[in-house]
């Protein structure tokens, strides 16, 4: 039987790294992107499509499934595995970040979070202990501590005051967790670092993590509109910061360039709408930077999107065809689109670890940024 968690380096490239996380539901190779199911499901896509693109693990997010179809109403029915026929491992976020994003609907205290549902103004509140509660009915594989992700134009005493309340939720996070009973025993839980663009408490955060323990680590507070530059600055530190035998996930990110430039400096875990938002939307991921699928120029090409894709809908489908579906507004159009992007994104993580086991990270990176952004 596999274990409930090992994470093993195979190699390194200066401080890019490939390896494997094992767990009880399979192998997660890393790097990895983890394709977001938010409601259950992977928009536009079954999940038997969405494994056969490479994906080893997905995303669920506590915040919407607590609201529908309700934490509990998954547990009766088996559990979110079997709800929505996926048998590999499953990461569910804590519900904080959608939380915190509703601003003007919720009441921040020690306690926890009181906000009101952005599904009919229903009262709820989300603590440490109720997200653990909620992952565990789930049936989540790897848990996510509670946080608080502030603003990140905040002023420092703020951002400190918030990461240091982080900090106190994730030792009640692993308290919660630690008394799930057969879960605890069967999965893993993520300490969430904070502190936004500070490297003084990015590293009072990360020191108060690894004194209360975790399986994995991962980066937040970032991708919420500081921009790349800003992003990779504090990447060239962050992630040094956390034990270097752990997995480290960059939570919410992000663009093609920013997960080889987060790879770059030492993440090993990405998840990000983006593949599948821009694909309902009519955005192709390629090899050669994005492209609008609306744009005039494609409705009597008859190539496929990517001619070094090796997705079923570059097999298949010419450009112009799906110009055609993505103007007409018909579903196929984005259902094609999301399963391009899922796989490149999927191709990207491959040839990336492929790169690291080989030492040449760096070339790699230099040609991926030379055609994805023409330079």
């Amino acid at each position: 039987m596999n274990p409930r968690f090992e994470f093993s380096i195979h190699a390194t490239d200066g401080k890019a790294r490939t390896g494997v996380i094992k767990m009880r539901r399979g192998e997660i190779r890393t790097p990895a992107f983890m394709p977001v199911g938010t409601a259950a499901t992977v928009k536009a896509m079954k999940p038997e499509s969405v494994r056969a693109t490479g994906a080893d693990i997905i995303l669920g997010n506590t915040y919407h499934l607590m609201l529908r179809p309700g934490a509990e109403r998954v547990a009766r029915l088996g559990g979110l595995h079997k709800f929505m026929n996926w048998d590999r491992p499953i990461l569910t976020d804590s519900g904080g970040y959608q939380v915190m994003s509703l601003s003007d609907l919720r009441k921040i205290t020690e306690e926890g979070v009181t906000f009101a549902s952005h599904l009919d103004g229903s009262r709820h509140m989300l603590s440490p202990e109720r997200s653990m509660e909620i992952q565990r009915l789930l049936g989540s594989d790897i848990v996510m501590c509670f946080d608080e992700c502030p603003k990140i134009d905040q002023p420092r005493d703020v951002i400190a005051r918030s990461m240091e309340m982080s900090m106190r939720w994730a030792r009640r996070s692993r308290d919660g967790f630690d008394s799930g009973g057969e879960h605890a025993a069967n999965s893993a839980l993520f300490g969430i670092q904070q502190g936004a663009l500070d490297e003084g408490l990015r590293k009072a955060s990360a020191d108060a993590l690894v004194d209360i323990g975790f399986d994995g680590y991962a980066i937040g507070g970032l991708a919420v509109g500081e921009g790349q530059e800003a992003m990779f600055a504090t990447l060239e530190f962050a992630p040094g910061q956390l034990p270097v035998d752990r997995p480290r996930y960059l939570m919410g990110v992000g663009k093609p360039d920013d997960l080889v430039g987060a790879v770059e400096r030492g993440v090993d875990m990405f998840d990000c709408v983006l593949p599948t938002r821009s694909g309902r939307n009519g955005q192709a991921f390629t090899w050669n930077g994005p492209l609008n699928m609306r744009n005039a120029r494609h409705a009597e090409d008859n190539g496929p999107i990517d001619e070094r894709c090796k997705c079923p809908t570059c097999g298949t489908y010419s450009r112009a065809y799906l110009h055609h579906l993505i103007r007409s507004g018909e579903i196929l159009g984005a259902m094609l689109l999301t399963e391009h992007n899922v796989s490149f994104y999927q191709q990207l993580m491959q040839a990336m670890r492929d790169a690291i086991a080989a030492s040449r990270f760096a070339a790699f990176a230099a040609d991926f940024r030379r055609d994805y952004l023409r330079k």
